[in-house]
């Protein structure tokens, strides 16, 4: 059983294939479209490349008309794949807020005025330094990107020091959903998981159809009952 830690660790780990991903050429991931699906899937991107194709043509004269416009030419950007990042930081960002209101330890006060001067003096400094501790989570400034926070959720998982209380049951099983699902989106995004699936849809035989694919795969369905197999490609063993 894949547990919250492996979840975590999986999302900070494919953080930077995400953002290479984002700037590859397309790839068909086809699994759960079933073949005609996946087929029609090609058409689709064989036009939306064709279109992408005459606006960096465009792009390149425009170029042309100007030299003094140099470097590296664009290159296609995934749009699923950072809908899927925004999602995932999103669901990350809100369940650590959640938790740090819940679990994290207001700081030391200041010592009051009326204490000694050197006893002031000492309390004060721990004070500051709690309330600077860098495992504290924070609201406010620039939001920490997903593989930190990820890692923060996994510190808290995990029990680990600081100005914390343990979590909860129910504290533990909002980040492991939130784990579970980000990581899932990653694995999908990035086709680095094994799937398989039944389809609603039966072989002629009357036989239940099992689809096989991910981890860079083709899809491959296969009939139960009489061991017929298809491909993208078409029937290939009957």
């Amino acid at each position: 059983m894949t547990t919250t830690a492996t979840h975590l660790r999986t999302i900070a780990l494919h953080w930077e294939d995400l953002h290479d991903a984002a700037g590859q050429p397309v790839t068909v991931g086809a699994f759960g479209l079933g073949l005609r699906g996946y087929l029609a899937r090609l058409d689709e991107l064989d036009a939306e490349q064709a279109e992408y194709e005459r606006h960096q043509a465009a792009h390149r004269r425009s170029l042309e008309r100007d030299p003094i416009q140099l470097g590296d030419r664009p290159v296609p950007v995934r749009l699923h794949i950072l809908d899927t990042m925004r999602a995932i930081e999103a669901a990350l960002h809100g369940t650590a807020d959640q938790i740090a209101a819940a679990v994290q330890r207001t700081p030391m006060p200041l010592a009051p005025s009326s204490w000694p001067a050197a006893d002031k003096e000492r309390r004060n400094q721990l004070a500051r330094a709690d309330a600077a501790d860098p495992r504290r989570w924070r609201w406010t400034g620039r939001r920490r990107p997903a593989p930190y926070t990820a890692l923060w959720l996994l510190a808290r998982v995990e029990a680990r020091p600081g100005p914390f209380r343990a979590l909860t049951e129910q504290e533990a099983a909002l980040v492991g959903a939130t784990a579970a699902g980000a990581a899932g989106r990653v694995e999908r995004a990035l086709d680095i998981a094994a799937q398989r699936r039944t389809l609603a849809q039966r072989c002629a035989c009357g036989g239940e159809i099992d689809m096989h694919g991910g981890e860079g795969r083709p899809p491959v369905a296969h009939c139960v009952g009489c061991g017929r197999i298809w491909t993208e490609a078409g029937v290939v063993a009957a």
